[in-house]
């Protein structure tokens, strides 16, 4: 694979501007400045809509499994499911663009445009929920990559997945930064109201231009909110992540919380920008894009909130850091919970009535 080279300036509505290449290939290519101005000409041409634009693929998967269990103290649920591999939101600071590389594919602008979808994953869960030393436990969808991105207006995969859970009474929460899951509200709603489900939405910032930036293809944030609203108007018990906090990028924390505890979330978690693997010269590219004169004062921030390391996988600090900088952005948030009133009541969901589902074929008798 080529590590080809995008011209960062010339990319509308991407996340990144390279294919960088992953941690495990043996040869690396790039382009190069051969004095005739190529760079620049492939760059205009672009920018003028003359040149071919990036299209996303999504391709098909046979998934062996649907349940992936986590043993991270940092973490609150205890199993996830991801029916899709990438995301076409194309967040810069996404901590599963590594996972890319499993794949033989760039954790850069792969991520973002060739998207994997497990057909089968519905299939797949009926099959592991069905087994006899499956215990119901906290299940989460959508931690890894979003489970509304666009391919799952026409591939429903995760719809199909609530429709399972529905059916075998299995509790769950969502996460996503989309408004398409207003359109699973028909099952959602009625599922809330017997503490089935729960559903969280991810407020970066209020800044819409920044937003443009950050997250090209997710949902504006006025539109996130609206979405809130519409979760909480229809019962179902919703909460905002204000994740990730960036030093001196996405500065009003606050402002977010106010506005989502205005649009009716009741909980609210935070974690501070996770850089491991591929990751991190991807966000300092952005960077150097973005904000030429402070990327180097955010990286230091960034790093001293992981012991001068770009990264520390310590499961006691990766989402929070330490340190006199993460110290500060603990103090703002929970100042600002308790006094916008978050978290004061857990959202609770029912264990019991888990009722694994019958032999493939087999009808119900009652």
């Amino acid at each position: 694979m080529s590590d080809a080279i995008i011209p960062i300036h010339a990319i509308k509505g991407r996340g990144t501007a390279t294919r960088i290449a992953h941690r495990f290939e043996k040869d690396v290519r790039s382009a190069w400045d051969d004095g005739w101005g190529t760079l620049e000409e492939d760059a205009a041409q672009v920018a003028a809509g003359e040149a071919p634009r990036l299209e996303t693929t999504v391709t098909m998967e046979t998934a062996r499994s649907a349940i992936v269990g986590n043993d991270s103290p940092d973490i609150f649920f205890d199993y996830s499911i991801n029916p899709y591999r990438g995301c076409e939101h194309g967040c810069v600071y996404c901590y599963a663009r590594p996972t890319h590389s499993y794949l033989n594919l760039s954790p850069g602008l792969d991520f973002e445009t060739k998207i994997i979808a497990k057909r089968n994953i519905a299939e797949v869960l009926r099959a592991d929920l069905r087994k006899r030393s499956y215990v119901p436990r906290l299940l989460n969808i959508g931690s890894g990559t979003d489970c509304y991105q666009p391919a799952e207006r026409e591939l429903r995969l995760t719809r199909s997945i609530i429709e399972l859970l529905q059916e075998v009474r299995h509790p769950f929460s969502l996460i996503t930064k989309s408004s398409g899951v207003e359109r699973d509200l028909d099952l959602l709603a009625p599922l809330a109201a017997d503490k089935l489900a729960a559903a969280y939405v991810t407020i970066t910032t209020l800044d819409g231009e920044l937003a443009r930036k950050l997250e090209p293809r997710a949902a504006a944030p006025h539109r996130r909110l609206r979405t809130i609203r519409t979760l909480a108007e229809h019962g179902v018990p919703v909460g905002v992540s204000v994740a990730p906090q960036i030093p001196f990028v996405n500065e009003d924390m606050e402002h977010v919380l106010e506005a989502a505890w205005e649009a009716g979330a009741r909980s609210a978690f935070y974690t501070v920008i996770r850089l491991p693997w591929e990751l991190a010269p991807i966000f300092k590219e952005w960077l150097e894009l973005h904000y030429p004169q402070r990327a180097a004062r955010i990286m230091a921030r960034i790093q001293e909130m992981r012991g001068g390391k770009d990264y520390d996988s310590d499961f006691a600090s990766r989402m929070k850091g330490y340190g006199l900088w993460a110290e500060l952005i603990k103090q703002r948030f929970e100042k600002a919970c308790n006094r916008i009133g978050f978290n004061r009541q857990r959202i609770e969901l029912d264990l019991s009535q888990f009722r694994p589902p019958g032999a493939e074929g087999q009808g119900s008798l009652f």
